[in-house]
């Protein structure tokens, strides 16, 4: 028995000094609605830039367009950071955030 419970000790110890590695995917990519560009457009932008069928493109835009803001893509933070740059590009405005967050 006490090599199982030294055996049991000697994993508490490793885990509790092993660095916390965990996936890099609690972000979003949130697009807000804005004065300047028509619902169409940013109907277009998602689909052109996430590949999203139509219809679901124009759930998000209402999303958008209705609620302020909606979350267009979650993954790692350095893909987020790419989506927000792109839909800049596209003229609209776009954050990210972290999973979650309100």
């Amino acid at each position: 028995m006490i090599a199982s419970t030294e055996t049991t000790r000697q994993e508490q110890l490793d885990a509790d000094r092993a660095p916390d590695i965990a996936p890099d995917h609690g972000w979003q990519t949130v697009v807000w609605d804005d004065p300047v560009n028509l619902m169409s457009y940013v109907t277009y932008v998602f689909q052109q830039h996430f590949g999203f069928e139509r219809a679901h493109a124009e759930r998000l835009m209402m999303q958008v367009h209705e609620a302020g803001s909606a979350v267009v893509a979650e993954g790692p933070r350095e893909a987020m950071e790419l989506h927000v740059e792109a839909m800049h590009g596209y003229g609209l405005w776009a954050t990210v955030r972290q999973a979650g967050a309100s």
